[in-house]
């Protein structure tokens, strides 16, 4: 149990360091200029800023030719960042369209008929950190993460939908798992829909079941995910996947808490917790058409963010000793591949496939018994001339594997980077079927 030291900081019971539970953070400060809401005046409520027509942004703008989320500004520490989201008539700012852009205080931003003068608010936004370095399985002391726990912690408190986002590889499955087992439903099932990895046919039976006789090769009745998860969590990875015609299906779920099984024509009360989570933009997808506004709202009741891993370096010391032991390295591969010289190396690659791609180099390390150089770690690029580090005390067939195994690895994990984690997408660029690509996704720990 964490004590108390002063009114900002407690005990990580962990390491035994104070950390700071509170920081502030620079806020947003628009006035619309122009437009039909001119002499407005907004304060975004953290770090992040969005602008668009739908009530639920910090800044909402009364105009037809505005998407419903527009753009978003965030406060980073190089400065204020503004990225357009897919918007219909697009963003200028300064004059100038502008879809990922820094921008400067007094910076105008032209948002359909509407203009926004842009600065930073002198009134800062307090953000609650947790005071612990871990939650479940994931880990890290940087501000980043810390703020994501704390998230997460109030989440398990609760029966709230919470939507997940985050790029490929950052623990997005992890997080909900864990909100599960912190959770009153932790004695009842977890189940886990992979809404990719399924074809249009086969999303509504394997969501809410079917009975026998309700189509060809409906030999038995069987229950969907939904009635499977009953009294516990259902998470819906990758719900930027899911299919438009079965989106109002679920958006009936989350509403009403009852199920309908393909063949019948009443629905079942379910009692379930639900967690989505996806790598797409789906503010974006909802300006696209391609994602149900409606649904959107209700899946992100709650929502957090985990941070890619280029953004928390100084987390690496922690995830290189959690994922050593959870690959069973060895004293000797433990000395090596955590040894400053080795982290170093570690802070300076981009890991596009984030804590995932970390613990496949780690694991590569210990099968090879030796530190793999990171000289391409974020490039899409071949194997250096060097090749693979070879052991002569393994045999033949067993170095074969290795070699296979890591030439797999390193190409499964540029074909989801290329692709930004779209497994449909990267089984067309790699010319395989999407059933094979997910097989060898979970072979090696990717999926």
């Amino acid at each position: 149990m964490a004590s108390r030291r002063d009114a900002d900081t407690e005990i990580d019971p962990e390491a035994g360091l104070g950390l700071p539970t509170r920081i502030e953070t620079l806020r947003a400060r628009l006035e619309v200029v122009e437009g039909a809401s001119r002499g407005a005046v907004f304060t975004s409520a953290s770090s992040r800023a969005t602008i668009g027509s739908a009530p639920s942004n910090d800044v909402v703008l009364d105009d037809r030719t505005v998407s419903r989320f527009h753009c978003e500004i965030r406060l980073e520490p190089g400065g204020a960042r503004l990225r357009d989201l897919d918007s219909r008539n697009g963003t200028l700012v300064d004059g100038v369209r502008a879809n990922d852009v820094w921008l400067r205080d007094g910076s105008l931003l032209r948002v359909g008929r509407s203009v926004l003068s842009f600065r930073t608010s002198e009134d800062k936004a307090r953000v609650r950190l947790s005071a612990a370095c871990a939650f479940g399985g994931l880990v890290g002391r940087s501000v980043a993460m810390r703020a994501a726990f704390a998230v997460l912690e109030r989440a398990a408190q609760s029966d709230s939908t919470l939507l997940v986002l985050g790029e490929t590889g950052t623990g997005k499955e992890e997080a909900a798992r864990a909100v599960h087992e912190a959770s009153d439903r932790r004695d009842a099932p977890f189940v886990v829909v992979d809404c990719s990895a399924l074809s249009a046919s086969l999303v509504e039976t394997e969501l809410f079941g079917h009975v026998r006789g309700a189509f060809t090769g409906a030999h038995a009745s069987r229950a969907g995910a939904f009635e499977a998860a009953d009294g516990g969590t259902v998470f819906l990875d990758e719900i930027g996947e899911l299919p438009t015609d079965l989106q109002p299906k679920l958006l009936r779920v989350l509403e009403q808490r009852t199920v309908q099984p393909v063949g019948v024509s009443r629905g079942r009360a379910v009692d379930v917790r639900v967690v989505a989570a996806t790598n797409r933009n789906l503010r974006a997808e909802v300006n696209a058409g391609r994602f149900r506004a409606d649904l959107y709202f209700r899946l992100a009741v709650v929502t957090v963010e985990l941070p890619p891993l280029r953004e928390r370096p100084e987390d690496l010391p922690l995830l290189v000793e959690r994922l050593l032991e959870s690959v069973r390295a060895d004293e000797e591969s433990r000395a090596l591949l955590s040894s400053a010289e080795s982290l170093d190396a570690m802070r300076r690659a981009a890991w596009p496939g984030n804590v995932r791609e970390l613990r496949n180099h780690l694991e590569r390390g210990v099968l090879l018994r030796q530190p793999l150089s990171l000289a391409g770690a974020g490039a899409e690029r071949a194997p250096s001339s060097d090749g693979i580090a070879i052991d002569p005390r393994i045999g033949y067939a067993e170095a074969r594997s290795a070699a296979l195994a890591d030439f797999e690895r390193r190409y499964l994990d540029a074909l989801l980077a290329h692709h930004g984690g779209n497994v449909s997408a990267a089984a067309r660029g790699a010319g395989i079927n999407r059933v094979y690509l997910h097989e060898l996704l979970r072979r090696h720990g990717l999926r």
